[in-house]
């Protein structure tokens, strides 16, 4: 496993994204930068089951988008196992985590600051534009969101909402496995987009969100 200073990581890999809409009424998007990190980018096979550690790290390398002090996954899984919030024998191993445990590590390793919020099932992500308007137009980094029904991590970075119903959310998809060679080549594979909320955020998962703001 490579070290996180050894990566190639793409930098701010949204920036050259189309609008999804020709009048926006509103628009925000996070300040500062970040690095993708996705499935395998330092060498290890995380597939299946590394989404959480990925947004994680993304999170961490915000907002001046760079891997210095950016935890690996076992770094990760360690430090989680060390303040008792995992029983032992977590390290090594390839069990989820979620927003709650990356607001933690966001303590732990001295990131951004990490703040919960829940969304219950059934209430999906439209009664939380507000707020994540007001998060990145208050200079909020990105934002990890995951859920039960619907357990693939991912981070938002953005929010576009244009005459109603219309609203879209920038989302960045962790999911990616291979070495990208540049953004557009992300931004075409769909890795990094503009998405419906009404079709991204399955009304029948319950979501925790973990927005980032500057420490």
């Amino acid at each position: 496993q490579l070290p996180p200073s050894a990566l190639e990581l793409l930098k701010d890999v949204h920036l050259g994204l189309a609008l999804p809409c020709r009048s926006p009424t509103r628009l925000a998007l996070l300040s500062g930068h970040y690095l993708y990190y996705h499935y395998g980018c330092d060498g290890l096979d995380d597939r299946g089951w590394g989404c959480g550690y990925r947004t994680l790290q993304t999170l961490c390398s915000w907002p001046a988008g760079q891997s210095s002090g950016v935890p690996g996954l076992a770094a990760i899984q360690a430090a989680l196992e060390s303040m008792g919030d995992k029983p032992p024998g977590f390290r090594n191993s390839r069990s989820w985590i979620g927003c709650v445990e990356a607001s933690l590590c966001l303590d732990h390793f001295g990131g951004p600051q990490g703040r919960l919020c829940h969304v219950p099932r059934g209430a999906g992500l439209m009664g939380q534009l507000e707020r994540l308007h007001l998060h990145f137009m208050e200079g909020g980094g990105p934002v990890m969101a995951g859920g039960d029904a619907d357990a693939q991590s991912k981070a938002l970075l953005g929010v576009c909402e244009g005459p109603a119903p219309e609203a879209y959310v920038l989302v960045l998809d962790p999911h990616y496995w291979g070495t990208p060679r540049d953004r557009s080549e992300l931004q075409a594979a769909g890795w990094v987009g503009w998405r419906e909320v009404s079709s991204v955020f399955d009304s029948d998962s319950f979501y925790n969100l973990c927005l980032t703001r500057r420490a």
